[in-house]
């Protein structure tokens, strides 16, 4: 089995900053594509940014110059910088591995979430 465990969310003032963490442990051969995607009270989860191994990445165009994602291969871990936060920003983030495991095989692993408030 493979878990991810997110950290550093918490509240914030408007235009502050915010780091979150994800790191990955357990059972893991290789990790793929890792991503942050969040849900606000009432809303669909969605997609905020993707970095693949290479660290090629993706933003959703609502962080796009605001929010940068990164990684440690090394260290199985994925970042979060966010920065110049809004009100919309609200929501649990999650944390998204496409994860290669040696007891499960290949499969889609999410964290627990953690909560991020923005207040104005």
């Amino acid at each position: 089995q493979v878990q991810l465990v997110e950290s550093g969310g918490g509240l914030v003032q408007a235009g502050g900053s915010l780091r979150l963490t994800c790191a990955a442990s357990g059972s893991i051969s290789s990790i793929n594509a890792m991503g942050w995607y969040r849900q606000a009270p009432g809303k669909q989860r969605i997609l905020v940014a993707t970095i693949t191994r290479g660290s090629s990445t993706n933003y959703a165009d609502s962080v796009k110059g605001r929010f940068i994602i990164s990684r440690d291969n090394a260290k199985n871990v994925v970042y979060l910088q966010m920065n110049s936060l809004k009100p919309e920003d609200t929501a649990v983030y999650y944390c998204n591995a496409d994860v290669l495991s040696y007891l499960r095989g290949r499969y889609n692993s999410w964290g627990q979430g953690t909560q991020v408030t923005v207040s104005s």
